[in-house]
């Protein structure tokens, strides 16, 4: 049987500095999270011990392929709620904590929102009068720079690289038929003819199907070989083709629909029929900059099929699944049921009338939203108006967001979202590495996905492996924590 699809997301912002002066986008980055983390009781710092982001799933990697670099000098925070907060490629990022379905994950990429908003109010105190720092929760600058929002996976390492790589393919290109930001205009001078509305922010940044990098020759299939647990059982599978959502019904879908297909791959459950297409490349970019869902993509044996019809094939391969497997697999069967039944009526929605999800999905609730402008004033689709409306779509601080001036369905509640700020997932080791964040702060010194380093007064310092992502729950050491009176006795009982 697949495993529990441990889940996370990691998302760069968008930053943007109102100064009269000059300040750097790696500069304002790092204000930006030394303001918010200046006010914990102790700030707790990344540990790179384990780093290998040049790790090939593919056991090589190609001629001339660069790793991620390791920017170890950057501010780099771990928070009480188990994410890691910190300066990536001139950006805040932040990761939430692992999940163990993706309900659970809605809540944390949201309470991420708050984070990124609580610390653009903690930095205006610091800057002169009139000065700012603003984010955004979108994937590109308009100028032909984009910045990721990448999605983990947990994933059996017996499952077949390859296998993964033919049969994830064709949903992670048609997904942004229900996970796309929407975008106005195009930012891929190797494709002919404007887009004035696409589904995706990402999209035409993609230019290889299979490969290691994330920000040159972008791959649909990333092969980063790092997987933050034991290596021996375990993958984790570094998404980095979706979007950055806002609308909490996309990021539901997005991470539950990919984690079943993920599922199924490791049991492999191939029920239906060679849905491998003949060109991802040219068929991620051809799907996005439709939005009447019109386009045909390319099978590897001919056949031509539109973003919906490949969707509603995996849609029935996983409910047919789901009857013979059950859907455990996404951590809780309640919220696995939601999935596929969201997926569904989603799918039917997109069908029949997509602008009757325009609560649930970004893509539709933006395009409403600019062509509704655009009509009122008879703008043409190049107004940079429509490109500031765009943007603004995505501006994190509540008073600025027209994402938060319309009525989308939420998933979660606020007080959720609230609580997930500082409290980390009970069903994931990241209740272990939060709450020993909380307890015993003063003696951590570093921490990291898989171990946590304690200083408990005497050389050398402790390392405490965390290797499994389902163990460290609150079901496996609230009892031991709430008894132990220092870090030395819970180093000392967990060795014994």
């Amino acid at each position: 049987m697949a495993i529990t699809k441990v889940c996370g997301i990691e998302t760069e912002y968008g930053i943007h500095v109102v100064t009269s002066g000059e300040m750097s986008a790696t500069t304002a980055s790092s204000l930006l999270i030394n303001a918010y983390v200046a006010r914990l009781e102790r700030r707790i710092g990344w540990d790179f011990e384990d780093e290998s982001p040049g790790r090939d799933a593919r056991g090589f990697a190609r001629p001339g392929a660069l790793p991620p670099e390791i920017e170890t000098h950057l501010v780099n925070a771990v928070l009480t709620n188990g994410a890691r907060y910190y300066v990536d490629h001139a950006h805040p990022e932040y990761s939430t904590p692992e999940c163990s379905n993706p309900l659970q994950l809605v809540c944390h990429d949201r309470a991420g929102e708050l984070v990124l908003a609580r610390s653009m109010e903690a930095a205006r105190h610091l800057l002169p009068p009139g000065e700012e720092i603003v984010v955004y929760k979108n994937n590109s600058d308009g100028k032909g720079n984009s910045y990721g929002t990448h999605e983990n996976y947990l994933v059996d390492r017996a499952t077949p690289f390859a296998r993964i790589v033919q049969r994830l393919t064709p949903h992670l290109v048609t997904r942004q038929v229900y996970t796309g930001a929407g975008k106005v205009g195009q930012e891929n001078t190797d494709t002919p003819g404007p887009a004035r509305f696409q589904l995706s922010q990402r999209a035409d940044f993609f230019e290889e199907e299979v490969g290691l990098e994330t920000t040159l020759k972008r791959p649909i299939v990333n092969t980063r070989d790092e997987p933050h647990a034991d290596p021996q059982k375990y993958r984790r599978l570094h998404v980095i083709v979706g979007d950055a959502n806002l609308a909490e019904v996309a990021t539901f879908l997005k991470v539950g629909t990919t984690a079943i297909v993920l599922a199924m791959i490791e049991d492999e459950f191939d029920a239906g029929r060679d849905l491998t297409l003949a060109n991802p490349v040219s068929a991620i970019r051809a799907v996005s900059h439709d939005p009447d869902l019109q386009a045909r993509v390319e099978l590897a044996g001919g056949e031509r099929l539109s973003a919906l019809e490949l969707q509603w094939e995996l849609f029935t391969l996983a409910r047919k699944y789901a009857e013979d497997r059950g859907v455990g697999v996404l951590g809780d069967v309640q919220v696995g049921a939601m999935v596929l039944d969201r997926w569904e009526q989603v799918l039917i929605g997109l069908e029949s009338d997509p602008a009757s999800l325009s609560s649930q999905l970004d893509w539709v609730a933006k395009r409403r939203l600019i062509e509704a402008y655009r009509e009122r004033h008879g703008l043409e689709w190049g107004d940079q108006r429509l490109a500031a409306l765009d943007l603004q779509y995505h501006d994190v601080r509540p008073a600025k967001s027209l994402f938060a001036k319309l009525q989308m369905e939420r998933l979660v509640g606020e007080a959720e979202v609230e609580a997930a700020v500082s409290e980390p997932p009970a069903t994931t080791r990241a209740y272990f590495r939060g709450r020993c964040l909380s307890r015993f702060a003063s003696s951590v010194v570093a921490a990291n996905w898989d171990s946590i380093v304690f200083d408990v007064g005497a050389d050398p310092l402790r390392r405490v492996p965390m290797m499994e992502p389902l163990r460290g729950t609150a079901a496996h050491v609230d009892t031991l924590l709430q008894s132990c009176e220092s870090p030395a006795e819970l180093v000392e009982r967990l060795g014994s």
